[in-house]
């Protein structure tokens, strides 16, 4: 089943609240929380007091992507503050098999995730443990990149060794996603679209209708 994951690093903050409840309405499954410290990647986003407050207004799933260092010291965190799934990257764990047995033992989904120039073997080791593995398609940090195109041979082989394994794992991509290139990431395998400013800017309810279209 293919999901839709609006991001809200694209949302105005102004009527967070408000936006959290159009894209719940008109259909989002997930909606993607970019949590950035300033020391993985070069910006702030947010973290557990935001995801707390919105978490009482709403029950949609919250995919957390945490773009941090040393992951694990948060984890029982994001889990009290809501998440559903915690994603983390492989370049930021320093044992990425305990990282996702921690993700694991507080009854969460998890994820593993990969910069560009991450080469697919490095996720090998927790390919099997993972519910989704989350392809980064611009260099994390900063949303309005524009879609990097070896992204889309990046998405078919981690799908061919999904397959190999026999394994039911969702591929989720993120960054630079639009409705002109959505088709191509969902026939390259991906099944799970995160979308920031494609959603938010401009009609939110019309820009979600048009997605889940073509995500059909």
């Amino acid at each position: 089943m293919n999901k839709l994951a609006p991001s809200i690093l694209a949302a105005d903050f102004n009527i967070l609240g408000e936006q959290i409840r159009q894209v719940s309405e008109a259909g989002a499954n997930y909606l993607h929380i970019d949590v950035m410290d300033g020391v993985f990647v070069p910006s702030i986003s947010f973290g557990f007091p935001l995801i707390e407050s919105i978490r009482k207004e709403t029950d949609i799933f919250f995919d957390c992507h945490l773009m941090i260092t040393d992951p694990d010291r948060y984890l029982l965190n994001f889990a009290k503050a809501g998440a559903d799934n915690i994603t983390v990257h492989i370049e930021a764990c320093k044992d990425p098999v305990e990282t996702i047995k921690n993700i694991k033992s507080l009854g969460l989904k998890s994820g593993i995730t990969l910069c560009p120039e991450t080469p697919l073997k490095d996720i090998e080791c927790v390919l099997d443990m993972v519910d989704m593995v989350l392809v980064m398609s611009v260099h994390p940090g900063f949303g309005g990149q524009a879609f990097l195109t070896s992204t889309f041979e990046k998405i078919e082989n981690l799908k061919k060794m999904i397959d190999e394994r026999g394994l039911n794992t969702d591929i989720e991509v993120d960054g630079g996603i639009n409705l002109k290139n959505l088709r191509l990431v969902l026939d390259s395998g991906a099944n799970v679209i995160v979308s920031g400013s494609s959603i938010f800017n401009g009609d939110i309810l019309n820009n979600i209708r048009e997605f889940k279209k073509i995500m059909k």
